[in-house]
């Protein structure tokens, strides 16, 4: 293989150095989805009975989980990923392989499925909010 240059000619200073800002560049555009879980959570924890991100499953850069019971009190494990969201079990902190559900892009898509008091109360709030406004607008 022919080369432009030997790397040993290279100079060791490249301006990136360790204790730099920089030290940390890698993977600086990667969604970090615990995080991504928890603002799905506080987006929503107004219009289901309980909702938190697992402890017990995995979380990594590239998955997490959330525990949610709608107000019918139906359990779901849900699996967030960059395709969205899916159950992936129908009990907290479990996973089942052999369950092929659909990913929804919104966790409102996926609640609006799953839970018709869902649909119901955040309707409810999305009037109010509306009414709100208008009169937020009229004075």
């Amino acid at each position: 293989m022919e080369t432009d240059c030997n790397p040993m000619e290279l100079p060791n200073n490249t301006g990136f150095e360790e204790d730099s800002d920089y030290g940390d560049f890698e993977g600086t555009d990667v969604k970090d989805m615990r995080l991504e879980a928890e603002a799905v959570v506080n987006d929503v924890l107004f219009a289901v009975s309980n909702m938190f991100v697992s402890k017990t499953l995995p979380c990594a850069e590239d998955v997490a989980y959330i525990n949610v019971e709608t107000r019918e009190r139906n359990r779901y494990c849900l699996e967030l990923t960059e395709a969205g969201l899916r159950v992936v079990a129908y009990d907290f902190d479990q996973t089942d392989d052999r369950l092929q559900t659909p990913y929804h892009e919104t966790v409102y898509s996926l609640l609006d499925s799953l839970s018709p008091a869902y649909r119901e109360v955040f309707g409810n709030a999305l009037l109010q909010r509306l009414e709100a406004l208008k009169k937020e607008s009229q004075s």
